[in-house]
């Protein structure tokens, strides 16, 4: 691995924030940032800075940013075959309880160094292992460690907040540079409302960013709507009372105040034109996994429809118990078809658009001056035009990345 400063040369830049550029370049300066970006005879060569060129069939985008992963599972690719939802659930907890801390850590690790050969500079991460962020600042990565929280049963609320914040001091005092904590409370079928509130009061006054799967499968919209289906069963047979909230699971997080700005709802498949609009007025943003959603037979989520109102809304893997092997342009593809979107708008999920619903544009997601030097290249196979161009680095997918850099330190490249 190597840091900055440093020139690239490409046959494409894709800025993401202007046009592509043709026989482009951009320039680190020793901070990491992004100096300078535009055409090759416009971008400052200092003396004996080193220059790499990515050759004549390569683009240059920003860093891709994945959504939602869970990287605490890497290695269960296999482990979790179920059919139905809230077995499978019921399978990851006890896969899970059979891992040691060292395992946890161990598969972040892994996972963070497979993402990083997929062109994945940025992660937004759910678990409860704290795995995830120890292993992001010990390599140098970048990304959000959003902590979960369980407790489906209310009289339990207040033991499980206070344990959960006791966990939440420990690893705040582990995230630094690039590596920020976030709160999860992690579904409505594991999470009471009490707890719910606790948690939103508690990130709100912390100005955490907070992360929930939400109206994510049937069973869940039964729980809430009707006090129906497996997960129902499942709360009966071990003694806690059931919800008979009478309302969506969007409508559910509304009512005990989870929903805001800071707030990224995992999955969103089962969400009518009502929650959507909810959503929209709470400027709430949205994790979308369509491959994972698929796998599972939950159905499509309403991409189109969300974009059409303006909500903030990325691309993520979920884990690889869920889709394996990982591959982020994957659901990318999987994405532009479901709602019927340009290459280009597409790519947006995986890079603006995501820096947006994570609240991190400022920073990365598009290259531009001042953000922060977040890279990957893509070898397009062969010279392509401007017009084709996005259509080829998504057709092209995870295999043809060639480097990734993150904050100016090249963290991964492929042998040619």
């Amino acid at each position: 691995m190597t840091a900055g400063p440093r020139r690239y040369t490409a046959s494409w830049v894709l800025p993401f924030e202007g046009p592509p550029i043709s026989r482009g370049a951009l320039l680190l300066d020793t901070a990491g940032r992004i100096a300078a970006v535009g055409p090759d005879p416009d971008v400052p060569a200092p003396p004996g800075i080193e220059r790499v060129d990515l050759g004549a069939t390569c683009a240059l985008l920003p860093g891709f940013i994945n959504t939602h992963t869970h990287l605490e599972l890497t290695g269960l690719d296999t482990a979790a075959p179920e059919a139905e939802f809230p077995d499978w659930i019921r399978r990851i907890i006890a896969l899970k309880s059979g891992r040691s801390a060292r395992d946890f850590l161990d598969a972040a690790r892994q996972g963070i160094r497979d993402g990083w050969a997929q062109g994945v500079t940025t992660i937004a991460d759910t678990g409860d292992s704290g795995a995830v962020i120890a292993a992001l600042v010990e390599l140098g990565g970048s990304g959000i460690g959003y902590h979960e929280v369980f407790g489906p049963h209310p009289d339990q609320a207040d033991t499980q907040f206070r344990s959960w914040v006791s966990r939440m001091d420990e690893l705040g005092s582990l995230a630094r540079g690039r590596v920020r904590l976030g709160a999860s409370p992690h579904a409505p079928y594991s999470v009471s409302g009490p707890l719910y509130r606790r948690v939103a009061a508690f990130a709100a006054e912390r100005g955490l960013p907070v992360a929930v799967h939400l109206a994510e499968s049937e069973a869940e919209s039964l729980l809430l709507e009707r006090d129906d289906g497996g997960f129902a069963a499942a709360w009966q047979s071990r003694g806690i009372p059931l919800p008979s909230a009478g309302c969506s699971p969007v409508r559910w997080l509304e009512r005990h105040g989870v929903l805001g700005p800071a707030t990224l709802c995992i999955h969103v498949v089962r969400a009518d034109a009502g929650d959507l609009d909810l959503l929209a007025r709470s400027c709430a943003a949205v994790a979308h996994c369509p491959r994972s959603n698929r796998r599972h037979g939950h159905g499509d989520a309403p991409l189109r429809a969300m974009l059409d109102r303006g909500l903030r809304v990325g691309v993520g893997t979920d884990s690889v118990a869920s889709v394996s092997p990982l591959d982020l342009l994957a659901e990318v593809r999987a994405a532009r078809d479901l709602g019927g979107l340009s290459a280009e708008l597409a790519l947006a999920l995986v890079t603006i658009s995501a820096a947006r619903a994570l609240g991190l544009e400022a920073e990365i997601g598009s290259l531009r001056p001042g953000k922060w030097g977040d890279l990957t290249a893509v070898d397009l196979g062969e010279a392509v035009d401007g017009a084709r161009l996005a259509d080829t680095v998504v057709s092209r997918g995870v295999a043809a990345v060639r480097l990734a850099v993150v904050g100016g330190l090249e963290v991964f490249r492929r042998a040619q």
